[in-house]
């Protein structure tokens, strides 16, 4: 026997959901999908995952917008060897 149809969250939900897990974990800041989202890219290229896949996980129709992640993870490429110096 199945249940009654579930339903989509609203976008108001899913913000009171993290808003209140980062209420928990001690977050003072206001926390949004966004910045999960944003976050969570960041983290993917830090870990070398291709960018093309990045591209896809995001739903990004072109790798240039999955590319303003890049900037953030300028630290993952101090450890670069430069082969010019």
């Amino acid at each position: 026997m199945r249940g009654p149809k579930q339903k989509a969250y609203t976008a108001s939900s899913v913000l009171k959901l993290i808003s209140m897990a980062a209420k928990r974990a001690g977050i003072n800041k206001k926390v949004t999908p966004y910045m999960l989202r944003h976050s969570f890219a960041t983290h993917l290229i830090e870990d070398g995952i291709d960018i093309r896949h990045i591209q896809l996980l995001l739903g990004h129709s072109s790798t240039k917008t999955t590319e303003i992640y890049t900037h953030v993870a300028e630290s993952s490429f101090k450890d670069i060897k430069d082969l010019l110096s």
